[in-house]
C-alpha cells in the first residue's frame, strides 16, 4: 500500500512538472522570438507577429489554443509556425523527465532552469547562429553559484561542490577555445579565407587585437561560453561527455547536409552542445558506460 502511495504521488509529480513545462515553454517562446531581436520579453505582452494584436489568455494557451486554432491566429488568420508548440510540447516533456530523474529535491529546480536556458540557446543558435551572453553567462553563474549552494544544504562539502562546478565551466569553455585558437591559427598560416574570417579587404586578426584572442573561423565563442555553463552544471566529467556527445551528433548533422543539395551551411554548434548536454544528464551510466 505504502508503495502504491508513493508511485502515485510520484506520477502526480511527474504530471505536475509536465504542466509547468507548458507554461515555461510558451515563456521561451517569447525568449527565442524577441532576445535575438534585442526585444523587451516583458512587454509588450504577448501578440500575433502578423497583425500585431494582442493574444487574449484563453488564445494563448500552450498547445491546447494551438490545435483549437488549428494553427491560425484569430484575428487575422496568419498562420502560427508548428514550431511553438513543438517548444511548448519539449519543454513539458523535458520538465517531466527532470522529475522522473530527480525527484522533489532542491536540485530539481536547478536543472529546470539548466534545461530551460539549453532549449533557448539551442534555438536560437539554430535560427540565427548567435548564443545570446544573457543566456549563457547568465546560465554560466546560476551553475557556478545555485548549483553548489543547493548541494551544500544537501550535505555536500562546499569546496568540493564549488571547485567541481568551476573546473566543469574552465574545462569546458578552455576545451573548445583551445580548438577554436588552434584551428585560427593553422588557417592563418596556411592562409585560408572564410566569408566571415577575416573579412573582405581585412587582414588577419594579430596577437594584440581582442580579435585573435576570441575571433574564431568556424566556432562562435558563443559555443565557447555556452560550454563554460554547461560545465558549471554537469562538472568536468560532465561537460567532457557533452563535447563527445556534441561532437558525434554535430558530424552526423554535417555528413546529412552535405549530402542535402542547396543546404545552408555552415550551422550552428549550439543545438548538438544542447543536445549532448541533455543526453549525458538523463542517459543512465550503465547506457553511457556498458560493462
Amino acid at each position: 500500500m505504502k508503495a502504491h502511495l508513493v508511485g502515485a504521488w510520484l506520477h502526480g509529480f511527474v504530471a505536475t512538472a509536465f504542466v509547468l513545462g507548458l507554461l515555461v515553454g510558451s515563456f521561451l517562446n517569447v525568449v527565442i522570438h524577441r532576445v535575438p531581436r534585442g526585444e523587451s520579453i516583458v512587454r509588450p505582452s504577448s501578440r500575433c507577429p502578423a497583425c500585431k494584436k494582442p493574444i487574449r489568455p484563453w488564445n494563448n494557451i500552450p498547445v491546447v489554443s494551438y490545435l483549437a486554432l488549428r494553427g491560425h491566429c484569430r484575428s487575422c488568420g496568419a498562420r502560427i509556425p508548428a514550431r511553438y508548440p513543438l517548444i511548448e510540447f519539449l519543454t513539458a516533456c523535458v520538465f517531466a523527465a527532470v522529475a522522473w530523474r530527480f525527484g522533489l529535491e532542491p536540485e530539481f529546480f536547478v536543472w529546470l532552469v539548466f534545461v530551460s536556458l539549453l532549449i533557448a540557446a539551442g534555438t536560437i543558435d539554430f535560427d540565427h547562429g548567435i548564443i545570446p551572453d544573457g543566456i549563457s553567462l547568465g546560465g554560466l553563474v546560476v551553475g557556478l553559484i545555485a548549483l553548489p549552494v543547493v548541494r551544500f544544504s544537501e550535505g555536500v562539502a562546499l569546496g568540493p561542490a564549488v571547485l567541481g562546478s568551476v573546473t566543469g565551466a574552465l574545462l569546458g569553455a578552455g576545451v573548445l577555445w583551445i580548438v577554436g585558437f588552434i584551428h585560427a591559427r593553422v588557417c592563418a598560416a596556411f592562409g585560408r579565407d572564410f566569408d566571415h574570417w577575416p573579412g573582405e579587404g581585412e587582414s588577419y586578426p594579430r596577437p594584440g587585437s581582442l580579435d585573435y584572442w576570441i575571433w574564431f573561423p568556424g566556432i562562435g565563442f558563443g559555443d565557447v561560453k555556452l560550454l563554460g555553463m554547461v560545465g558549471a552544471f554537469l562538472g568536468p566529467v560532465g561537460v567532457l561527455e557533452t563535447i563527445i556527445a556534441a561532437s558525434v551528433l554535430g558530424l552526423g548533422v554535417g555528413i546529412a547536409l552535405a549530402f542535402r543539395k542547396g543546404a545552408r551551411v555552415p550551422f550552428g554548434f549550439g543545438p548538438a552542445i544542447a543536445a549532448g548536454a541533455f543526453l549525458v544528464l538523463f542517459l543512465p551510466e550503465w547506457l553511457l558506460y556498458p560493462a
